[in-house]
């Protein structure tokens, strides 16, 4: 039987992160069942580095050769697998792999995972539809983003994501300090994740429980500020902002955690929400997005209305002051989690592979219809 040669474009690790690790994951998941896997890597070191300073143009230094790297794997693969993601990344480097293997005769499977997919459509879909039919197959990680699909007349394949639970399994978590409970926040400090929230449902929590700590894993833009945000609450010295962590130690943090807090303004499958169940860690996030699609409020985690840090606080309580309640939220987090591991979504992934290679002339995808969207 002749090997699967894949071309598996997007982002790689460092920086850590949902989908470059991903990325990375499934790239080592698919040698191991003997395939072929030829990585893209859409968030390469600019070259020379004093380009990433830079701004307004830098793009062009990071582009270039990724369009180049395309260009020469088209020639030896038997797929693109393209990890995909809203806004510019759609635009810089979704958009042109998709063209490159449509000129090159390589099918595509779009891989897409944007949490702000519906609200980018909205303002974009006329400009993101001419290259999505030319795609073989849509595969997304979660029924909210193939409602978004479906609703613009574009059928899915739902491909979850993939959770290592040997690296997140909680049998060796460390029993909860009674009177310092350590709660956690594993999402970059962007304005889309919302950390002041948190911050400021902590800062009420700890007038429960003074002794309570915070460690907040990520990076990004808002550091300062929200570093300041923590000083003009009287809980800096509460507050740890960790940066960015790698796999292991990420999964060392959670297995300390009594609580994974996941404040979010819009979201579709978020790994640290998989993580922290696979981890055994109650988890308290908001109600948007793809959430409600992942998780049931009481019965696998806690769910809360976004922004509202006094209802955040609350929920979070109630995990610290009822063991039994923590107990039953991670023991069905945990049972849920199962259908994340490898075993379960490879016959999902290899499925859409093979319906796309076996295709007449890889013709392209599950579109309804051929109109032209407009949004």
């Amino acid at each position: 039987m002749t090997r699967m040669r894949i071309a598996l474009v997007g982002p790689l690790p460092p920086p850590y992160g949902g989908m470059a690790n991903q990325t990375r994951q499934l790239a080592k998941l698919l040698e191991s069942e003997g395939m072929e896997v030829t990585p893209v890597q859409t968030n390469a070191p600019y070259r020379p580095r004093w380009a990433g300073r830079l701004k307004g143009i830098r793009a062009l230094f990071r582009l270039l050769p990724y369009l180049v790297r395309l260009w020469r794997t088209a020639g030896r693969v038997d797929l693109f697998h393209i990890m995909a993601n809203s806004g510019w990344s759609w635009h810089l480097f979704a958009a042109p792999a998709i063209w490159i293997g449509r000129v090159r005769g390589v099918p595509v499977v779009l891989n897409y995972r944007g949490g702000e997919a519906e609200s980018f459509f909205e303002q974009s879909f006329r400009w993101v539809y001419p290259s999505l039919r030319r795609v073989a197959a849509v595969a997304v990680p979660s029924d909210f983003l193939a409602g978004v699909f479906n609703r613009r007349d574009v059928d899915v394949h739902i491909v979850r994501n993939i959770i290592d639970l040997e690296r997140f399994a909680s049998d060796d978590r460390r029993s909860r300090q009674q009177d310092s409970p350590h709660l956690l926040v594993t999402r970059n400090l962007e304005p889309i994740y919302d950390i002041g929230t948190a911050l400021r449902a902590f800062h009420r929590v700890r007038e429960v429980w003074p002794d309570a700590r915070l460690t907040v894993c990520g990076s990004g833009l808002e550091r300062e500020k929200l570093e300041a945000l923590a000083g003009e609450l009287g809980d800096a010295q509460a507050v740890t902002f960790s940066g960015r962590l790698d796999n292991d130690r990420i999964a060392g943090l959670y297995r300390e955690a009594d609580v994974m807090i996941n404040p979010s303004l819009a979201d579709n499958m978020p790994i640290s929400v998989l993580e922290s169940l696979a981890s055994g860690v109650p988890v308290v996030s908001t109600d948007v997005g793809g959430v409600p699609f992942l998780v049931t409020h009481n019965q696998t985690a806690l769910l809360v209305s976004p922004g509202d840090d006094r209802a955040m606080a609350e929920a979070i309580m109630t995990v610290l002051d009822k063991p039994e309640l923590a107990e039953a939220l991670v023991q069905a987090g945990y049972d849920m989690i199962r259908d994340y591991s490898w075993p379960s979504v490879r016959g999902q992934l290899l499925a859409v592979y093979r319906s796309v290679l076996e295709r007449p002339e890889n013709s392209s995808p599950g579109r309804r219809d051929a109109r032209r969207h407009t949004g």
